[in-house]
């Protein structure tokens, strides 16, 4: 069974900084795109960055494009987010997704991906 667990999230101030990760079992990364999206209160989820396994190639959403880097671990099936210079604007609760091979990105839309994690909050104020 697919599973995806995230962890990292937090309280951080303004222009401060966490990493999230998501360790992904019993789904191959080869030919995966990964991805993460991101849900505030009363909006609708919306992807943040994802990556295609089989070139590397990353991709962002606008707002977030700079400060937010996406990588991923093959030794240990684990994809990361690293987001800097948080703004209040980006709390909401992380999401990793999984879907098999989609072709050429962007992904950011919620019904190409197979696999979710449970969510971590993320939480940025003063």
């Amino acid at each position: 069974q697919v599973q995806l667990v995230e962890s990292g999230g937090g309280l951080v101030q303004p222009g401060g900084s966490l990493t999230l990760s998501c360790k992904i079992s019993e789904f191959s990364l080869d030919d995966a795109t990964l991805g993460w999206f991101r849900q505030a209160p009363g909006r609708e989820r919306e992807g943040v960055s994802c990556i295609v396994s089989r070139d590397g190639r990353t991709y962002y959403e606008h707002s977030v494009k700079g400060r937010f880097t996406i990588s991923r671990d093959d030794a240990t099936n684990t994809v990361y987010l690293q987001m800097n210079s948080l703004k209040p604007e980006d709390t909401a609760v992380y999401y990793c997704a999984a879907s098999g091979w989609l072709g050429g990105g962007p992904h950011f839309l919620t019904y190409e991906y197979d696999h979710w994690g449970q969510g971590t909050q993320v939480t940025v104020s003063s």
